[in-house]
């Protein structure tokens, strides 16, 4: 037996073509920024220029925790190492990227950290690089990541891509590290890890890798069982 529907709901169908779908409330993150920059800019730049880096650290959290967390990233567009396009959106699971180019000094632990970490967890957590680098760069900068990671990159001197470089290298610095859930939602933007040199390696993979543990823990894996985990023991390679 077929139902007919209500004479309203048919008229409503006919006059707004919009009637029954759902608005879309999200706020992306080129949005968000756009509302919350300018007035950190502002702040930051005083902070900085009195020495405040107490301050300035302040400022940052706050842009980042009252700003930008639960916006929605763009689908910006990117290229592989083999000068293909490919699309943020392209990525499925839950996304642990960080933003470079390559004078970013990285501290000695750091890359074997997140290494031994995207062999771990590839399976549930898509690892990308992105490089603020020509195509050159970027493939003898990728030599140093294994294959569970995903290495891309804007060349800046083509200036077809300054959308993409306006909103996710100038607004926030280099390196940036952005936590994005598999809906593209961002849960946390950091900063790099930075130490005092002296530092010996183990110290410095020590460092890096719980800070990059903590942020995959925490907001990527979905299961209750990593959260406040122990970590685990590591070897170092």
């Amino acid at each position: 037996m077929v139902r007919l529907l209500p004479p309203l709901i048919i008229l409503l169908s006919l006059f707004n073509p919009v009637f029954g779908q759902t608005e879309d409330t999200r706020m992306f993150f080129s949005e968000a920024l756009t509302v919350h920059l300018p007035k950190y800019d502002q702040s930051a730049k005083a902070a900085y220029y009195q020495r405040d880096y107490e301050e300035a650290n302040r400022l940052f959290d706050s842009l980042i925790d009252h700003g930008l967390k639960g916006s929605y990233m763009d689908n910006f567009k990117f290229n592989n190492l083999n000068k293909k396009e490919n699309s943020l959106y392209d990525f499925k699971k839950p996304m642990y990227l960080i933003t470079y180019s390559s004078w970013c000094i990285t501290s000695e632990g750091e890359i074997p950290a997140i290494n031994q970490l995207a062999a771990k967890y590839s399976d549930k957590i898509d690892f990308v690089i992105l490089f603020w680098d020509d195509h050159k760069t970027t493939k003898k900068m990728s030599k140093s990541y294994n294959e569970h990671i995903k290495v891309l990159y804007v060349n800046e001197m083509n200036n077809q891509d300054s959308y993409v470089i306006s909103k996710l290298k100038h607004s926030l610095g280099l390196p940036t590290t952005f936590l994005i859930d598999g809906n593209k939602k961002i849960l946390d933007i950091r900063r790099g890890i930075s130490h005092p040199f002296g530092k010996s390696f183990e110290e410095s993979f020590d460092m890096n890798y719980n800070s990059i543990y903590d942020g995959i823990a925490n907001h990527l894996l979905e299961t209750d069982k990593y959260k406040n985990a122990e970590r685990e023991t590591v070897a170092l390679n």
